[in-house]
C-alpha cells in the first residue's frame, strides 16, 4: 500500500474516533440536526474502514510470518512461507477494494432525497403513469429501509398525479435515486382506449438533494412569501384559513406551493425545504452546463427534458437509454425492484470517475 492511500485511511480512522467523541458530547446530543449529520458521516466511512481494518490485520500476520522466516528454523520457515503467501494475496485483494472505495464520491450522496414527479405528454395517461412511478419509488424506498413523506401533491381526476413531491429519508437516499431525473416514457394500452391501441405517454422526474440552509446561499430578500387558502382535499383547514404557503425566488422564478400540512407554519417549513432543494439543483445544473462536453456525465442527472427510460408494457420491457440496459422484467421493476438498474448506473458512474482520473 502506498503512503498516500495509507495516510488517507489513517485520517479516516482519526476522524471516526473524533466523531465517536463528539457523539458523546452533551452539546451534540442535544442538537438533533448535528447528531444526524455526524451519524451520516460516520456511516459513510464504515465500509471503507472495515476493509482497511481487515487489511491491517492481514498486514500484521504477514509481518509476523516474515519474522518467523528469519529465525532459521526449517519447520517454522515452511509455515511462515504459507502464511506470507496467504496474507500477501489477501492484502492485494483488500488494496484493490480500497482503491474502489476511495474513489471520490458525489458530495450530495449522503443527503436525503426530494423527488418531484409530473405527468407530462399524454394527458390522463401521463398523470396515471406519474402515480405508477410514485408507487414504484416508494416501494423501492421501503425495500432499502427508507422512510418517505409527501411534501406536496396535486391528484388528477383520472388517477395518479399532475404533480407530486416527496422526501425520502435514510442512509444515502440521494445516491440511490439521483439517476432518476429525466423524462420517463411509457408504452401501453390506456384503460380508456377502446380499440386496444398502444399509446406513448411521459412523466418527468426531478431528484434533488435535501440541502440545509448552509448548503445554498439564498438572500431572504429574494423570496416572496404569500399565504392563501388551500384548495382540494386537505382537511378542515381547506377554504377556511390561509394555511397554504407559496414561495417564489425572484432571481430564478422558481416557485413552490405547499398546502398539505396541518398548519401555515408546517406548510412554510415544507415550502422552504422544497425551494432550497430546487434552487440548489438549478445552480448545480448551471454548473454542469458550463463543463466541457467530455466531462459531462453519460448518466447525467438534473435535466428534466432528457429521455432516460422507456417502460414497454406489452413486451414487459424496461430500457435505460443512457447505458443501453434492457431488462425483460417490467412487472417486477414496477413493484419497486430497481436494484439491478441502480447498480448498473452506479457502476457506470464509477467507471466515468476512474476514467476522468478524479
Amino acid at each position: 500500500m502506498d503512503n498516500t492511500m495509507r495516510t488517507r485511511l489513517e485520517g479516516m480512522l482519526e476522524r471516526e474516533a473524533e466523531i465517536n467523541e463528539l457523539m458523546m458530547d452533551q452539546a451534540v446530543l442535544s442538537d438533533s440536526k448535528r447528531l444526524a449529520k455526524l451519524g451520516k458521516e460516520q456511516a459513510s466511512m464504515q465500509q471503507t474502514l472495515s476493509v482497511y481494518r481487515q487489511f491491517l490485520e492481514s498486514e500484521e500476520f504477514f509481518n509476523q510470518a516474515k519474522e518467523m522466516l528469519d529465525m532459521g528454523d526449517a519447520e517454522l520457515a515452511e509455515m511462515a512461507e504459507l502464511e506470507i503467501s496467504e496474507h500477501e494475496e489477501k492484502m492485494t485483494k483488500f488494496i484493490d477494494e480500497l482503491q474502489v472505495l476511495l474513489i471520490p464520491k458525489d458530495p450530495n450522496d449522503s443527503h436525503d432525497a426530494i423527488i418531484e414527479i409530473r405527468g407530462a405528454a399524454g394527458g390522463d395517461e401521463g398523470n396515471i403513469f406519474a402515480g405508477d412511478l410514485y408507487r414504484m419509488y416508494s416501494r423501492y424506498a421501503e425495500s432499502l429501509g427508507y422512510k418517505y413523506e409527501v411534501i406536496e401533491a396535486s391528484t388528477a381526476e383520472a388517477g395518479g398525479f399532475t404533480q407530486i413531491s416527496f422526501l425520502i429519508k435514510g442512509e444515502e437516499p440521494y445516491r440511490h435515486f439521483k439517476f432518476e431525473s429525466g423524462s420517463h416514457r411509457v408504452q401501453r394500452v390506456p384503460k380508456t382506449e377502446t380499440q386496444g391501441r398502444i399509446h406513448t405517454s411521459t412523466a418527468t422526474v426531478l431528484v434533488m438533494p435535501d440541502v440545509e440552509e448552509e448548503d445554498v446561499d439564498i438572500n431572504p430578500n429574494d423570496l416572496v412569501i404569500e399565504t392563501h387558502r388551500a384548495t382540494g382535499a386537505g382537511g378542515q383547514h381547506v377554504n377556511k384559513t390561509d394555511s397554504a404557503v407559496r414561495i417564489t425566488h425572484t432571481p430564478t422564478g422558481i416557485s413552490v406551493n405547499c398546502q398539505d400540512g396541518r398548519s401555515q407554519h408546517a406548510n412554510k417549513d415544507k415550502a422552504m425545504q422544497l425551494i432550497r432543494a430546487r434552487i440548489f439543483s438549478h445552480l448545480e445544473e448551471e454548473k454542469m452546463k458550463e463543463q466541457s462536453a467530455e466531462r459531462q456525465s453519460k448518466v447525467g442527472r438534473g435535466d428534466r427534458s432528457e429521455k432516460i427510460r422507456t417502460y414497454n408494457y406489452p413486451q414487459n420491457r424496461v430500457s435505460d437509454h443512457r447505458i443501453g440496459l434492457t431488462l425483460q422484467k417490467l412487472d417486477i421493476i414496477m413493484e419497486g425492484k430497481l436494484d439491478e438498474i441502480v447498480a448498473a448506473l452506479l457502476a457506470e458512474e464509477q467507471k466515468e470517475v476512474l476514467a476522468q482520473g478524479r
